[in-house]
């Protein structure tokens, strides 16, 4: 088969003119090269363009931190296109089987886009759909990895909450042994209805008592007062109780009436029970507590992912913001101050709720990170005429005044290899010009901020 036949059949070059095909050829270089060989090297200048007439060609490299591999086969167009601003080769290249390969110069692009404006046109086609599908790749790699945090974050949240409530599950069984011992104790002595009155009236005040704990200092004095009555009624190893009694704010006085009723072997099987079932109720508290963490988490999950709801709502930002916040709260609680000024009249947009919390989500996730995880986050909601405006700042270093003009640029970051794909802000102001809104950002040391304006619901645009 000749080099023209070939050329026909790659899917660019198909019904074109003879004299266009000719004359492409004559301009290209033709190489055959060997299984193995290599073609080209990461780095090297981008200076011409290739196409494969026969054989597959294995191209290797990084974007945004990733390896990826691409096979080329044949009748495909690779390299440097037409008007493409490309000036090194991000990928190495080398033959898989034997390849049969036309090379056309990048200075021969101007008359190429002369003599052959059809294809000229096919190319820049191509181009722009290899822009579209790698800028498709790299925020498919960037929802996964803000996923992968937020997932990291949640199952540290999740596992905090399940884990104090098994360790509390846990330690109730031997509570329960406690409480059964000492049932059975009391059980053994002839108590009158007056001793267990007794009894039972300080056991429920003190399983009643919601007061909180007292500061530390307080909690040691009242802890030693109480383990020195006890001493001095012959109950030399009940420190523990002591402990757990001024934790729940118990004052030494109101066991007196014990001992006046109870003889010590009587008494102490009373104080056992009395400091198990505290015990009992302050883990059922530990538990309710983490199980209703546990319940929120799970709730603002939902909140935020919109499940179980209609794609796309009027949606209460303030709402959503919190909602937000709740689920970055792993990083936010390390060093942040959240500081709120929400307008407290609801403010609705109509709008995908789930791509508004993923603007919120990359715009405070941003500001923790310019903070090094520790300052102050704003948060700030008002009207302006039809619109609802959303400020979000922090007193991080600021950006820089040359950085700023590009922060909204596709694959743009300030952030180390592998840290960040630069679609962060581009994402959000796609979603943000979705919802036909605008965003803007100032920024200085000391003072950076977000504005978001999106049109409220209702209101006549």
């Amino acid at each position: 088969m000749t080099v023209k036949e070939e050329l026909l059949r790659v899917p660019v070059f198909a019904g074109l003119p003879d004299d266009q095909i000719d004359w492409f050829i004559a301009e290209a270089e033709e190489f055959r090269f060997k299984a193995g060989d290599p073609l080209i090297n990461p780095g090297e200048p981008a200076v011409a363009m290739f196409v494969l007439l026969d054989g597959q060609i294995q191209a290797r490299g990084e974007i945004g931190g990733e390896t990826v591999i691409i096979t080329v086969e044949p009748g495909q167009v690779t390299g440097k296109l037409p008007f493409s601003r490309m000036k090194t080769s991000t990928f190495g290249a080398r033959s898989l089987t034997d390849t049969h390969i036309l090379r056309f110069q990048e200075k021969k692009f101007h008359d190429l886009a002369h003599r052959m404006p059809e294809l000229t046109e096919r190319l820049v086609g191509m181009m722009t759909d290899r822009v579209r599908e790698t800028t498709r790749r790299e925020q498919q790699r960037d929802r996964l990895a803000a996923l992968g945090k937020l997932s990291a974050g949640l199952a540290h949240e999740l596992n905090n909450p399940a884990s104090a409530a098994k360790r509390a599950a846990s330690q109730l069984r031997d509570i329960l042994n406690k409480i059964r011992d000492a049932a059975h104790e009391l059980g053994r002595r002839e108590l009158t209805p007056t001793q267990k009155a007794e009894i039972e009236k300080l056991e429920a005040s003190f399983t009643l008592h919601k007061e909180p704990p007292p500061d530390p200092l307080t909690l040691s004095d009242l802890e030693e007062q109480l383990d020195s009555l006890l001493r001095s009624h012959g109950q030399n190893d009940l420190w523990q109780l002591a402990s757990g009694l001024a934790e729940k704010n118990v004052k030494p006085e109101s066991l007196e009436s014990l001992f006046q009723e109870l003889d010590q072997g009587t008494a102490r099987a009373a104080l056992v029970r009395i400091g198990a079932v505290i015990e009992v109720y302050s883990l059922l508290d530990e538990i309710e507590s983490s199980t209703a963490r546990i319940s929120d988490l799970v709730l603002a999950i939902k909140e935020y992912t919109y499940m179980d709801q209609a794609p796309v709502q009027n949606v209460d930002i303030v709402k959503s913001l919190e909602t937000t916040l709740t689920i970055l709260n792993h990083k936010i609680k390390r060093g942040v101050t959240v500081l709120r000024d929400y307008q407290k009249i609801p403010l609705l947009v109509n709008s995908f709720g789930s791509e508004l919390n993923q603007v919120w989500t990359n715009l405070i996730d941003n500001a923790i990170d310019a903070m090094s995880g520790k300052g102050e986050l704003r948060v700030r909601t008002y009207r302006d005429d039809g619109c609802v405006v959303v400020e979000i700042g922090d007193n991080g270093p600021g950006i820089s005044p040359d950085v700023q003009p590009r922060i909204f640029e596709p694959f743009y970051t300030t952030k180390g290899v592998g840290e960040g794909t630069g679609l962060g802000l581009d994402t959000v102001q796609r979603i943000v010009k979705k919802h036909q809104g605008s965003i803007q950002v100032t920024s200085k040391p000391g003072d950076t901020m977000f504005q978001v304006w999106l049109p409220l619901a209702g209101v006549p645009s």
